[in-house]
């Protein structure tokens, strides 16, 4: 029996919601065997965030070595890095490794708009860390940080992915949570040659609270099991559609989305037909 197996790098969530815990349970969801190596523990619920306490970078690289030593993993994704000490550790070991199906969510501000990310990390993301991603999946301001672009047309996102792509990243996926459309959510996929959009209906709601994470750690996921990087977006937004659209309620703030939507959902087209 083959067990595929996918690791995150990031920063825990002490509400559940995002970060290594929304990480690990996708993986879980998606039947792939996660595994982790913590950037930083944060204070934070609903409301937002209350406190953030990195880890140091050789903390962080001790783990990714004991993973990488007994635990080989299909896939990477990395959320949450905080500092460049960080970032700089944690590509010198994927480069170590020469792990390749390796995808960057450039976590930098927390639903409640906490910073998450210093600025002098963006360099180092930028030098270090996006040339060895087969994906990088920035929401729009999180594209503008890295790219120095004003996003507000469809023609400038495409010009933003085609400089991120530039920058190293075999594939490049602009999110479109941020989108000012009304009626869709479209995010961009652009492979080096083509652009790819995939669209879902917009959900009014406020519990969107680590979709993100939950996107990316769904695409990873796919990539472990072996699914090309389009075929692994593609079940990824299914997949995050289904937990932002029957969310769970939960806190008085910026809730989570539902991890176990979408094979409650598959479960019960099983059972019922339809």
């Amino acid at each position: 029996m083959i067990i595929n197996k996918a690791l995150t790098i990031a920063g825990s969530d002490s509400g559940g919601g995002a970060g290594i815990q929304a990480d690990l349970k996708t993986f879980q969801e998606l039947g792939v065997f996660g595994m982790s190596a913590l950037t930083a523990v944060t204070a934070q619920n609903t409301k937002g965030v209350q406190g953030v306490y990195p880890m140091t970078a050789e903390a962080v690289v001790a783990q990714i070595q004991s993973i990488g030593e007994d635990l080989v993993p299909d896939a990477v994704k990395t959320g949450m890095l905080f500092n460049a000490e960080i970032i700089e550790g944690v590509s010198r070991e994927i480069t170590r490794y020469q792990w390749k199906n390796v995808v960057i969510d450039p976590v930098m501000v927390a639903k409640g708009g906490a910073s998450l990310l210093q600025k002098e990390a963006i360099a180092a993301m930028k030098e270090y860390l996006i040339p060895l991603s087969i994906l990088i999946t920035p929401n729009i301001p999180e594209a503008e940080v890295l790219t120095g672009l004003r996003i507000k047309t469809d023609q400038q996102k495409n010009e933003a992915a085609r400089k991120l792509h530039d920058m190293g990243a075999k594939n490049v996926m602009i999110k479109g949570g941020h989108d000012e459309a009304e009626n869709d959510a479209v995010d961009l996929l652009f492979d080096g040659q083509r652009f790819y959009e995939f669209k879902s209906k917009r959900i009014q709601t406020v519990n969107t609270h680590g979709t993100g994470c939950t996107f990316s750690a769904a695409i990873t996921a796919g990539l472990a099991e072996g699914m090309t990087v389009s075929n692994a977006v593609e079940r990824a937004k299914r997949f995050i559609q289904a937990a932002i659209e029957d969310d769970l309620q939960l806190g008085s703030g910026h809730g989570p989305t539902n991890h176990w939507a979408y094979n409650r959902r598959k479960k019960e087209i099983f059972v019922h037909g339809s």
